[in-house]
């Protein structure tokens, strides 16, 4: 029986519900609960015995931290609904967005900038406050790190512990309130390390208090100094608030030719941010600049950059004697590809229920082809490449690979799947993105059929040969929670990719 599209969208918003409740481990009546509602309502939407109003949608949105996702679907499915009963009632509008019981300070906004000036960086964070809670709040803690070789541990520790960071140095100051009437914010010691420091900002001075009460807003601003000599080529903010727009800007002389990409980080992996960055000129200061709305709690998003102008300063790869990983993996990893080691590649990836996950594979495939083209700007693949969407740090079944043939558009693949392969086999040297410091042989069929599907759910089977089945057969494994090493003969080793000599040319057959 086929549905109409309002009841597609109503189907849609309860799995969407249903997914982040269990995601998050609630029970239905829990979920009542600290949504304000009575036990059985959240089953009876569940159940589509009720039809789910604004209200509902932005306290589960608010409950489950659901990025968005729930809100989207009801937003869908409501503008559906009205578009049917077009000048008929329509639920009234939510004027404020509802906040779970108990909520305390909120972030409406914040943007952090970090400018470099004259050998040394000058970090200015503004935000602007909303006290959702109960009670009145009178300091505000601020975190504060370094990292001069953030892919080399031991060796930044050894520099920080002889080069340790210093309040004298960083020259804190904080003010609260609008810029025609701020206030100066005196501010206290919390934590006092080498390299991270923390500290309260008091909503207090020599004149006296002014807290922020419940239902109140305000701004404040905080600004420090570190020189260049400590400061490594990144700048995270993590949102540790809940966060309604959040934007990081880095302002650097033009003459530097700066080169910037961000990252966003979790416990489980590190993938491009979703959007790209903005960049303009002002005065010979290059600025880039990126922004979003409604950032997860705990997460990170990281800008990293590198120098290439002649009179920029020079930023070594590992602080001395010990050295850091190698340096390929550096430059993958810099560009969002998770590596070697992370729980994420031994997971099988989870398939897409097509076609009603259409849209969810499209936005996977066009974030895998985004970070394709960021790898093909930083190496030549004259075999071929190919990549998989447990690489970016999305656990989907999503692959794309583009033959050794540039001319040739990427194979997409969704919920592939071998069913078939020849006798005949070969051996051939390969590398993986999440190691790409080495190179191992691995023998693989030939010829492989490929069953997978198309983004409205029609399954095709395809046939690849020789170099493609190779490329294919790899990004499956990745699919599969396996990694080409496991396909090497016992005795085999793996060769670094400094004594490898097939580096730049295609596979032979």
């Amino acid at each position: 029986m086929t549905t109409s599209p309002i009841e597609r969208a109503a189907d849609q918003f309860v799995t969407a519900l249903a997914q982040w409740r269990v995601e998050r481990g609630m029970t239905k009546k829990q979920l009542a609960a600290r949504m304000g509602f009575d036990p059985s309502y959240v089953s009876h939407v569940e159940g589509r015995r009720h039809k789910p109003t604004e209200d509902f949608a932005r306290r589960a949105e608010a409950v489950l931290g659901a990025g968005g996702a729930i809100w989207q679907r009801f937003q869908e499915y409501d503008e559906l609904r009205h578009a049917r009963t077009a000048g008929l009632h329509r639920d009234p509008p939510v004027p404020v967005q509802w906040l779970p019981p108990g909520t305390g300070l909120i972030v409406e906004r914040e943007v952090a900038e970090l400018a470099y000036t004259d050998g040394a960086y000058r970090c200015r964070v503004q935000r602007w406050l909303y006290n959702a809670g109960v009670e009145p709040v009178t300091r505000y803690l601020a975190k504060i790190s370094v990292d001069r070789y953030p892919h080399d541990p031991a060796g930044s520790n050894r520099h920080h512990r002889e080069n340790p960071l210093t309040f004298d140095e960083m020259d804190v100051h904080a003010f609260a309130g609008e810029s025609d009437a701020a206030e100066p914010m005196i501010w206290r010691v919390k934590l006092d390390r080498d390299a991270s420091k923390e500290i309260w900002l008091m909503f207090a001075n020599s004149r006296g208090q002014f807290p922020l009460y419940p239902g109140e807003r305000t701004t404040i601003e905080y600004a420090y100094t570190v020189g260049e000599e400590k400061w490594g080529q990144w700048f995270q903010r993590a949102v540790r608030l809940p966060t309604r727009s959040l934007t990081v800007r880095l302002n650097f002389p033009e003459s530097f030719e700066p080169q910037v990409w961000g990252v966003e980080a979790s416990l489980a992996a590190e993938v491009p941010v979703r959007t790209p960055l903005e960049r303009r000129t002002e005065g010979g200061r290059a600025i880039f600049e990126w922004s979003t709305d409604a950032p997860l709690l705990n997460a990170r998003y990281r800008l990293e950059w590198r120098y290439r102008g002649a009179d920029a300063p020079v930023y070594e790869e590992t602080g001395p004697p010990e050295p850091a990983l190698p340096r390929a993996s550096h430059r993958m990893r810099g560009i969002g590809i998770i590596q070697r080691g992370s729980d994420l590649l031994r997971q099988r990836a989870r398939h897409f229920q097509l076609p009603r996950e259409g849209a969810a594979a499209r936005n996977a495939v066009t974030r895998l082809l985004t970070s394709l083209g960021r790898l093909e700007d930083l190496h030549e693949f004259s075999k071929g490449v190919g990549l998989a969407a447990p690489q970016i740090g999305v656990p989907v079944a999503a692959a794309v690979v583009r033959p050794p043939e540039r001319d040739v558009d990427p194979v997409v693949l969704l919920n592939p799947r071998v069913v078939g392969e020849s006798v005949e086999s070969d051996e051939q040297y390969e590398g993986c993105l999440s190691f790409f410091d080495y190179r191992g042989l691995v023998p693989r069929p030939l010829r492989i059929d490929v069953e997978h599907a198309r983004f409205d759910g029609t399954r095709v089977v395809t046939t690849f040969e020789r170099a493609l089945a190779r490329l294919i057969s790899h990004e499956i494994d990745h699919l599969e929670g396996r990694l080409y090493v496991d396909r090497m003969e016992a005795d085999a080793k793996l060769i670094p990719v400094a004594q490898y000599q097939q580096t730049g040319r295609p596979w032979d057959y």
